[in-house]
């Protein structure tokens, strides 16, 4: 398949992203964009959801895991679902009662305008570097496979994929987004089954004989229980699952915000059950993908490359499977990039907007307007972090993704549990401080541990940084009076 060819199917993609853009953004207002007027079926959403969850890391990283990790992936997406359901039972009807456009307004309510603050600043950080990594992996690609072809730098891909994203999300926001992630959703899962399908057939070998090979090789393993050293030790990748999920899903105003557009809180709850349980089977597909392909590499003599991450990209465009392949893969990746690149650049609009910047009390057409620049200031932002992590990119991100969450999403996990959990009142000008301070404990801790205990931290990190955050808060904190108006605590 031809570079030329390529672009016109993207294009033609591309085209079908901006007819949905008009369709849902005609009459667009601020509730529009934010909260797509609360009207949206629970299962419209859902299966929008489990695209934007995925997301290109997954369909290129994931994959590529196998060769260094097996199935032990298979662990945490485990723990994903027991945190799924955290989410629907504890932080949904909270939400839903308190009627919040931006999440975050939650710990304004509960503990006043500085944690309010620092909360939202957390997510923004969080996001900004979780969002901006992932469309570095997708920009990648398409350089690679697209534009280098053409002698287009780096640079411009980068600024030509963020463009794209802001032209067919300015006007609906998230009302459009919940529809084009449905198509984006099919795109990957499409993507992903088709070229499962491509390597069974190239294989030319009984299903029987394909199983037993990945079943015997030692890349498919997927429970590690006998080494506690290890990263990949069932309780750290379990645990690290059930809060990962909590605080990437559940204390996120990407993820939250479409959960927000339906009906109401029996519809969302429904929606976060059916997604959280459709992760399963969808990852598993994932990592036997990985599998096939290294199974394919060594039948077929193909060197792999260095970088796992690049596993899949280059077995899937190198003229190795059918030419379609191509096609799909290109059309898959982009799709699911897309499905959580586009959601994140609004919800950081929504955030900056609501939480940060004083326009709550503005009328429709002065905060429009405002929301539109910070649009395309967010956009701006994440060019210059994609640039940036080119240039130091040296691991498997969807690795560094998890590292990198661990620390910032660790002091919103501490400061809602406290808030959600117990009845003290915390000092409200001391909590940023705790907030700001515990990932360079938590930091100090993951370097030492190895030297005076020889125990590594995985991702369960984010367990250790949110425990310190939650001690802190309890340490600047005191017995509620019974005088305080309790119309303060959202429970």
């Amino acid at each position: 398949m031809s570079s030329t060819s390529l672009v016109i199917i993207i294009g033609s993609y591309f085209a079908l992203l901006f007819v949905i853009s008009l369709l849902t953004g005609k009459n667009s207002s601020n509730d529009t964009f934010y909260r797509g007027n609360r009207n949206s079926q629970w299962y419209v959403v859902a299966f929008g959801m489990l695209g934007a969850s995925l997301s290109g890391v997954t369909f290129i990283s994931v994959p590529g895991w196998v060769q260094t990790t097996g199935f032990t992936y298979m662990q945490m997406v485990m723990g994903y679902f027991f945190g799924y359901l955290v989410i629907a039972q504890i932080l949904l009807p909270v939400y839903y009662k308190l009627k919040l456009t931006s999440i975050y307004e939650y710990l304004e309510t509960r503990f006043g305008k500085n944690t309010y603050k620092a909360g939202a600043s957390f997510f923004l950080l969080s996001r900004l570097i979780g969002a901006s990594f992932r469309l570095f992996l997708m920009a990648s690609v398409l350089q690679l496979t697209i534009f280098s072809h053409y002698n287009i730098p780096f640079y411009l891909t980068v600024i030509v994929t963020i463009s794209l994203i802001w032209l067919y999300t300015f006007r609906g926001g998230i009302k459009t987004i919940i529809w084009t992630d449905t198509i984006q959703t099919f795109l990957l899962l499409a993507a992903l089954v088709l070229t499962i399908t491509e390597l069974i057939s190239q294989l030319n070998m009984p299903l029987s004989e394909i199983f037993t090979s990945l079943k015997e090789d030692t890349s498919t393993r997927m429970f590690v229980f006998d080494d506690w050293v290890s990263k990949q030790n069932f309780f750290k990748q379990f645990l690290s699952g059930v809060f990962i999920t909590i605080v990437m899903t559940g204390l996120d105003q990407d993820m939250m915000q479409k959960n927000l557009t339906c009906r109401n809180l029996n519809d969302a709850q429904k929606n976060v059950r059916w997604y959280g349980f459709a992760f399963i089977p969808v990852n598993f597909l994932f990592l036997s993908l990985g599998a096939l392909l290294l199974l394919y590499a060594s039948k077929q003599g193909i060197a792999l490359p260095e970088k796992t991450d690049d596993i899949y990209p280059m077995i899937a465009t190198g003229g190795f499977l059918s030419p379609y392949i191509a096609v799909i893969f290109m059309l898959g990746l982009i799709a699911a990039a897309y499905s959580s690149a586009d959601s994140a650049l609004t919800s950081l609009t929504t955030s900056f907007t609501v939480d940060i910047l004083p326009t709550k009390k503005m009328d429709e057409r002065k905060s429009r307007r405002i929301r539109l620049l910070v649009h395309l200031g967010v956009s701006v932002v994440i060019v210059c972090i994609i640039l940036a992590f080119h240039l130091i990119n040296k691991t498997n991100v969807i690795s560094a993704i998890f590292k990198a969450a661990g620390y910032t999403y660790g002091p919103l996990l501490g400061v809602y549990a406290f808030g959600l959990f117990t009845k003290r009142k915390a000092n409200d000008r001391l909590i940023p401080f705790v907030m700001l301070s515990t990932p360079f404990i938590s930091a100090a801790i993951d370097l030492f541990s190895p030297i005076l205990f020889n125990f590594h931290f995985g991702f369960e990190l984010l367990i250790i940084n949110g425990a310190l955050t939650f001690l802190g808060v309890c340490l600047c904190s005191q017995k509620q009076k019974k005088s305080v108006n309790t119309k303060t605590d959202p429970l």
